[in-house]
């Protein structure tokens, strides 16, 4: 994955550029260089003051501004930078980018830039769904720029609807694979993360300590090569991936469903299976609470749940199914014996203890006829790993069948 070392923000003239001081503090708290460009209007909205302080740079508001001899603003900023960030892209940049007119700083910043640039648009959403602008974005994207949003929302003039500006933090969120290889580009992708919650009233339950990371985890290294990826959760206490489309469920039955709709809706070339799922549940579930009754525990009675990657193994619509499987011993064997049954092409195994509820990870990627270890690292490297072998699978399989074409 590329590294972000410097970014340029072109602040533009809306009201939502205000956020814009959220998004560099969170750049340099990650440790970015950021330097600050403003049109005119921007400036009406935010002091080039506050940038200055939170940046440690100078604001480039003109061309004309004094500077090094012979130096031009709109060339210099954009040889210093990995990325230009143009937030918030009003209807108006968006037609000049998009017609190639560079007749202010900002314009001509975007014009003569080498490096890749994101558009995080903000505006009413008449103007957002206006013909003209829709041509302009499309113009842009076949052009190769890329787009954060907008989302739909509450608007400043009170108009609800799709143009509101995304959030800063999921403009953080989307920067470390922004200018990652799309090796899953075109790709449908559903995964399942988190614990299920099978319940014995309705108070208690029975369910696990997965925190869902690893899961969520693969799920933005997957958004980051490109693919589309559909999530479904169980209950976690984590924000969902922009760009992610998150289904939330609770038991074990429930999160199947889902799947089976997901894959019904949209069809899938990756299932990921990294959900915890409960392997039994109370056979009925009572109503209420259940009390005590003379100091005698109650007596429960259980059954199987539906086997999820069992279940998808057996579809051929789906060209790669991954699974997990935490043990706490005899992994390899373990990992491979699941993979057999189950009609897995990749399990990935760790170690129960070690793995449930940390944020680091320790895997052995399993197939049926190899075992590679990985680890141990960070959830997200081991979400990276997990994701560019699934590539490699995937194209490994397109490979096979041109060969027999031929």
């Amino acid at each position: 994955m590329t590294t972000l070392r410097s970014v340029t923000l072109a602040v533009t003239g809306g009201i939502a550029a205000y956020k814009c001081c959220e998004l560099v503090r969170g750049l340099k708290k990650a440790g970015i260089d950021v330097h600050v460009a403003m049109t005119e209007h921007a400036a009406a909205f935010v002091g080039p003051i506050t940038f200055e302080a939170l940046t440690g740079h100078p604001v480039a508001l003109t061309e004309w501004a004094p500077g090094p001899q012979g130096s031009m603003p709109h060339i210099e900023l954009n040889r210093s930078n990995d990325l230009l960030i143009v937030m918030p892209a009003t209807a108006n940049i968006i037609a000049k980018a998009a017609h190639g007119i560079a007749d202010d700083l900002v314009s001509t910043m975007i014009a003569a830039r080498r490096q890749p640039v994101l558009f995080v648009p903000a505006m009413n959403r008449f103007m957002w769904e206006n013909p003209a602008n829709l041509r302009n974005v499309e113009q842009l994207r076949r052009d190769g720029a890329l787009f954060a949003g907008p989302a739909c929302g509450f608007q400043a003039c009170g108009d609800v609807g799709a143009g509101r500006m995304v959030e800063p933090s999921e403009v953080l969120d989307l920067l470390p694979g922004l200018l990652a290889p799309k090796s899953l580009s075109g790709r449908r992708v559903v995964i399942t993360a988190g614990p299920t919650f099978e319940p014995i009233d309705d108070v208690r339950g029975i369910t696990n300590k997965s925190s869902g990371l690893q899961g969520y985890e693969i799920a933005r290294a997957s958004r980051d090569a490109g693919a589309d990826v559909t999530l479904v959760s169980g209950p976690v206490h984590l924000p969902t991936p922009f760009g992610v489309k998150r289904v939330d469920v609770t038991t074990a039955a429930e999160m199947l469903a889902s799947v089976e709709e997901a894959l019904k809706a949209n069809g899938a070339d990756v299932f990921i299976g990294v959900a915890a799922v409960a392997d039994w549940r109370i056979a009925t579930a009572v109503s209420g609470k259940m009390k005590k009754t003379d100091g005698r525990p109650p007596e429960l009675r259980f059954e199987e749940n539906p086997d999820i990657l069992r279940t998808v193994g057996t579809r051929s619509d789906v060209k790669l199914k991954v699974g997990f499987a935490a043990e706490a011993e005899n992994l390899e064997a373990y990992a491979r014996g699941k993979c057999i049954s189950k009609h897995a092409d990749l399990i990935v195994g760790n170690l129960a203890r070690t793995a449930i509820g940390s944020p680091d990870n320790c895997v052995l990627l399993v197939t049926p006829e190899s075992a590679e270890a990985f680890g141990p690292a960070s959830k997200r490297e081991v979400a990276l790993k997990i994701v560019s072998r699934i590539a490699s699978m995937l194209n490994s399989q397109t490979s096979l069948i041109q060969n027999h074409a031929d």
